[in-house]
């Protein structure tokens, strides 16, 4: 296959380093396509009134190229800076598990959901803060496989796929369950200061307190130790509800 990867970590995230890494080893062709800077929770974002400035990168095996702009810019940008057409596009690793609510911020989960929506196959490839080159390389190696089976399949459309895993130790690790999302949500606060000239000013409390998580689903999976796969997106599964409601 001829992979496209990006990220919202930066073009110099250890987690894209170990991605490209698996896919090269694995014989596939890799054109990068990375925000120049970090891009965290950017969620899906394109820049509509500035210029998407490009520089290519040096990449052992690889064309690699530092985009100016936001995760989803880099996955719209990514085959156009390409040389042949992409067959499969990764979004990752990013330094972080993306599961349950954080999705709809997640800049990485954003540009593999971006590259589905211009017609590719995707995949967003998370790990819990704290990993080590053994355990992403291990989760690279996992995601390249699932592609790998997948990608001759004929997805649903606008359908893209989530995979994360725990900081442990590779050996620690408990299968691969493929899962809903957590439906539960953050509870972060907002503290109230006032600065020394009297402005009130707001900071997002530290911490990610959430509330329970149901059994089964991403979260509580990945509290366990489990590898979790998930499929999102579509636009027409969930609408049977407000037929029964009007």
């Amino acid at each position: 296959m001829h992979v496209l990867l990006t990220n919202d970590d930066g073009i110099q995230s250890v987690g894209l380093e170990s991605l490209a890494q698996a896919c090269l080893q694995r014989g596939h062709e890799v054109t990068i396509s990375a925000p120049a800077t970090q891009q965290s929770a950017a969620s899906q974002r394109i820049t509509i009134d500035a210029p998407l400035l490009v520089r290519e990168v040096p990449w052992k095996g690889a064309k690699a190229y530092a985009v100016e702009g936001s995760p989803a810019d880099c996955a719209r940008l990514g085959p156009r800076l390409a040389e042949k057409p992409i067959d499969f596009v990764f979004s990752g690793i990013n330094n972080g598990e993306n599961a349950g609510c954080a999705v709809f911020y997640s800049g990485t989960v954003a540009a593999a959901r971006e590259a589905r929506m211009c017609g590719y196959q995707s995949m967003a490839v998370s790990i819990d803060v704290g990993s080590t080159e053994p355990m992403r390389m291990k989760l690279a190696r996992m995601a390249v496989e699932i592609a790998e089976k997948l990608q001759p399949l004929d997805w649903p459309r606008m359908r893209m796929l989530n995979l994360n895993a725990p900081s442990l130790p590779p050996e620690e690790w408990k299968d691969l369950r493929i899962c809903p999302l957590s439906d539960a949500y953050f509870k972060d606060q907002y503290d109230r200061r006032v600065s020394p000239r009297g402005q009130v000013y707001f900071w997002l409390g530290a911490g990610m307190e959430m509330e329970p998580h149901r059994k089964g689903t991403d979260l509580d999976l990945l509290e366990k130790g489990h590898v979790t796969l998930s499929l999102l997106g579509g636009w027409q599964d969930d609408a049977a509800w407000l037929e029964n409601v009007f």
